[in-house]
């Protein structure tokens, strides 16, 4: 078993994810592209076999960000295989993070609810 505090604590596609969400981040905030601004990477999904990355994001404008992002697939592609050490540079595919419209949701239907305070 791995010592306490060790990274072995996580599967090696957690971290990895973590590694390309972070160098995407990066890269997106560099992009000149309108398309592009305000655009946050909140989660990237890799498989075992690093084949495939599913990058997840949030924007004001989901539609023009998600042609941003595959316009510049390429760069941001190249830009994980020079900062990662990983062995295979993951294909990448974006997708909208439907949790976050989801969470905004709830608090909007909570926020509406008329519940009278509780007594003491």
């Amino acid at each position: 078993m791995p010592a306490r505090g060790s990274k072995r604590e996580f599967p090696r596609s957690a971290r990895v994810g973590e590694l390309i969400r972070e160098i995407i981040a990066s890269e997106v905030d560099r992009i000149d592209d309108d398309r592009l601004f305000g655009v946050a990477i909140t989660g990237v999904d890799v498989d075992n076999e690093l084949e495939k990355a599913v990058v997840y994001f949030d924007a004001d404008d989901t539609g023009g960000a998600d042609a941003g992002l595959n316009h510049h697939s390429g760069r941001l592609r190249k830009a994980v295989g020079d900062q990662a050490r990983i062995r295979r540079t993951p294909r990448l595919e974006f997708e909208v993070d439907a949790s976050i419209a989801s969470g905004n949701r709830i608090e909007e239907i909570l926020g509406n609810l008329n519940v009278p305070p509780a007594e003491d």
